[in-house]
């Protein structure tokens, strides 16, 4: 008993020293902003608004974030495609936009714990024939190159084969406008983003009830970044007790349906 205690308090120690050692919140503390790499046609999480200012949901989070620990918030537009070789050239300090937390990512990065739940789904013309994922077959289906609707759709191979051609756009809204102008016939995209762009712009879209995958959205940090990534979350689960998460996500979706600390 004394040994297992004695190696569980090495353990501790090793670790508070590999902490001790990250120095990546002292860094961003040190120039006083915290660089944010995102999608800037994201919307409701983060886009440019009509004066072409960059806001959203994830913004109003990293803003209250980045002022609890003292520093700036500068927001990065980044080519999504390339956001891994953004993050680990140092160009920005975390991916914050709708960021997917994944196996395959959690290998490369450091993530918070979710914040919000979304999934993966298809959208189609309103008044199409297509009511289902079978009735897509043979047909052509879009998405953001480089997005976790890619990842969903391999995730899915028999739907996958079905389809004549996947056809990768450079972000989401540009797949809704070839959508819309029928260049393809359905889109992959996040639920929530989705929503918000059939809501806001009136358009004559429907999302299919099948949904490809569940997922959820977390902040991503370089894999060393630690001590950041923990001064992240610990900000924002200080916002879940204050009432702050609360009412900055009850602004943008008519409700709390944040799942930090749930």
């Amino acid at each position: 008993m004394k040994r297992i205690l004695l190696a569980a308090l090495c353990l501790v120690a090793l670790q508070s020293r590999a902490l001790a050692a990250d120095g990546s919140l002292q860094a961003v503390k040190q120039k006083g902003k915290l660089v944010l790499g995102l999608d800037d046609s994201f919307p409701p999480m983060g886009f440019r608004n009509e004066s072409n200012q960059i806001v959203g949901y994830d913004i109003d989070l990293a803003k209250e974030v980045a002022k609890r620990l003292g520093v700036q918030l500068v927001p990065q537009p980044i080519d999504w495609n390339a956001k891994e070789q953004e993050l680990n050239t140092h160009k920005i300090d975390c991916i914050w936009n709708g960021f997917t937390i994944t196996d395959e990512r959690k290998q490369a990065m450091a993530f918070t714990k979710p914040y919000l739940r979304n999934a993966q789904v298809v959208v189609v013309k309103k008044g199409s024939p297509f009511t289902t994922l079978a009735s897509l077959k043979g047909k052509k289906v879009g998405l953001q190159a480089g997005s976790s609707a890619a990842n969903a759709l391999d995730a899915a191979p028999a739907f996958k084969k079905s389809l004549k051609e996947v056809v990768e756009f450079k972000d989401n809204l540009t797949a809704l406008m070839d959508l819309e102008a029928r260049g393809v016939d359905a889109v992959v995209m996040d639920l929530i983003l989705a929503n918000d762009n059939i809501q806001r712009s009136k358009k004559a879209l429907v999302v299919l009830p099948e949904s490809l995958s569940p997922e959820v959205f977390g902040v991503g940090f370089r894999k060393n970044d630690l001590a950041l990534r923990d001064g992240v979350q610990g900000a924002l689960e200080a916002m879940r007790k204050d009432g702050t998460l609360a009412k900055i996500t009850t602004q943008w979706f008519g409700s709390d349906i944040s799942v930090v600390g749930k």
